[in-house]
């Protein structure tokens, strides 16, 4: 099911949008290949032998004429926390309907939706330079209300556009949480790894502190593929501005597309490559693209920790 963006805009409040997501979502997988994955993933779990009669859901049987049994919040302990790039790079966009963060909490309020569907513990983190706001994860229905609260305030203020320049330091963030989080857990990252190159070694050692504390990661490299990736802008001389310093650079596309290209491919197969030898589930999303795919890697992602 592809989402139309204007549809998803006038849609209120935030969880209204992550249910439409996720709904639309689920019912596309029972048309699909992925129909291994169904709405019952979040409710059930297959029966197995030995498992007592009594918990089966006959009218799921009625249904599917398959055997699943009802699971309980004490068979579920995922603990997650959805890690959110607030800084200053994330609010762009040129091509796509919405900026990298807007494309970003409608994913991630998915993402809680999702969580919450399955009795799974979900936190939430925003962070910049450093970690500015930390909520820990819980299950309750009214933790998931507060978690989408705070992601509606930064909607109103992309939508306003009223937001402080904010640089960001992805790698002294995710050291941080490395160090705070007590518990194992799966920690879901969204950013556009808008830092220097020179930033890719201490970025790489963050993520390995947070395997070394047992936790699986999954990062998401939000990024709006056609300007960001490819460069793909009309001929003619452009003005390109960092969002987080205020610089300016004046280029002409044309000239430098094919070299821009080339290294940028480079240094995406040597992240990738990094994030592979350190445990790193690395998926990138292009914000003129559907969620399916990125709710997808993280269903995969979440099955492999059953």
């Amino acid at each position: 099911m592809i989402l139309d963006p204007n549809l998803l805009t006038q849609l209120a409040p935030l969880d209204l949008k992550a249910r439409t997501i996720v709904e639309g979502f689920i019912s596309g997988l029972h048309r699909s290949p992925y129909h291994g994955f169904s709405v019952e993933f979040a409710e059930h779990r297959p029966y197995n032998q030995g498992d007592d009669f009594k918990h089966i859901d006959w009218k799921v049987y009625g249904k599917s004429e398959r055997f699943y049994v009802k699971r309980y919040e004490a068979e579920t302990n995922l603990r997650a926390h959805v890690v959110l790039d607030v800084s200053s790079s994330m609010y762009f966009k040129h091509f796509a309907d919405w900026s990298k963060l807007r494309y970003s909490i409608l994913y991630a309020a998915s993402l809680i939706y999702m969580m919450h569907r399955q009795r799974d513990a979900c936190g939430l983190v925003l962070f910049d330079k450093e970690i500015s706001n930390y909520f820990p994860p819980k299950s309750s229905y009214s933790h998931v209300r507060m978690l989408f609260g705070q992601l509606e305030q930064y909607l109103d203020n992309e939508k306003s556009r009223s937001f402080e320049q904010r640089v960001s330091a992805s790698a002294n963030a995710l050291h941080d949480l490395a160090e705070n989080l007590r518990r194992r857990s799966l920690v879901v990252i969204l950013t556009d790894l808008f830092e220097n190159v020179e930033s890719h070694d201490k970025l790489i050692s963050s993520l390995r502190h947070l395997r070394h504390q047992k936790h699986e990661v999954l990062l998401f490299n939000v990024l709006e593929h056609k300007s960001e990736r490819d460069l793909d802008f009309p001929d003619g001389k452009f003005i390109f501005e960092d969002m987080e310093t205020g610089s300016e650079l004046e280029v002409i596309p044309a000239q430098v597309k094919e070299d821009y290209k080339k290294k940028v491919k480079e240094y995406t197969h040597q992240f990738r490559i990094a994030c592979s030898e350190a445990g790193v589930d690395f998926e990138e999303i292009d914000t003129q693209s559907p969620f399916e795919l990125a709710l997808l890697a993280y269903l995969n992602k979440r099955k492999r920790l059953n």
